[in-house]
């Protein structure tokens, strides 16, 4: 699903990322690990195509970093769901409209966007929080709606960048536990951490980044 081949990001900071050469599966769970401001995001966003290698390249989904077109881009994030660790909900919308976004953006009909939110609510243990707003939830609901929003299209993918941050120990033991939930549902999940006890609490493949290289731990 996802190959970085001799892959090297450089930043005009100095910083950067080099020899970057790992494959993550369909349908696996992998824990992109590293300190803050190692580089995690900037992986995150080679694999959803808002960053391109400086060398050697990455492909997701048979799309290759150095041929992929511009209407080619969009397909590929039409796949992926992504969680952010602020959640970046919109506070002037209610819970089902935070969640029924991606599908209002893809022209879905209301119908079809209905009965999706509505599931993914379900799943999610949203259902009673639809009609509040963002700003009325506790942080744990907050991101929970983030992942209802990412996942509502049934992507190939979930991109979860520190997702867990910004939350306290019960509310990062929640969220992770629902995260692995869609993920044993089917979904292939990247998940973004420098918490270690997170990696302790669910072990699963673990990608260190250490001084911009990639070290592996399973």
């Amino acid at each position: 699903m996802i190959r970085f081949k001799e892959a090297h990001l450089r930043f005009d900071t100095g910083i950067s990322l080099r020899d970057l050469n790992f494959q993550v599966k369909k349908n696996e769970f992998v824990y992109l690990h590293g300190s803050s401001g190692c580089g995690k995001s900037s992986i995150l966003k080679m694999i959803y195509m808002d960053l391109f290698p400086n060398e050697g390249e990455v492909t997701v989904f048979d799309y290759n970093s150095n041929h992929v077109k511009r209407r080619d881009i969009a397909s590929v994030r039409q796949r992926i769901g992504m969680v952010f660790q602020d959640f970046k909900l919109l506070m002037d919308r209610d819970v089902y409209s935070n969640i029924a976004l991606p599908l209002e953006l893809l022209g879905l009909k209301s119908g079809e966007v209905r009965r999706k939110v509505a599931m993914t609510a379900d799943e999610l243990g949203l259902r009673s929080r639809l009609n509040h707003f963002p700003y009325e939830l506790s942080g744990g609901e907050q991101q929970r709606v983030a992942l209802a929003r990412a996942m509502v299209n049934s992507p190939d993918l979930i991109l979860a960048d520190e997702p867990t941050a910004n939350l306290d120990a019960k509310a990062a033991t929640e969220a992770l536990e629902w995260i692995w939930k869609v993920h044993n549902d089917g979904t292939c999940v990247i998940f973004a951490t420098h918490k270690d006890q997170l990696l302790k609490q669910e072990p699963s493949r673990t990608l260190s980044l250490v001084s911009g290289e990639i070290i592996e731990d399973r």
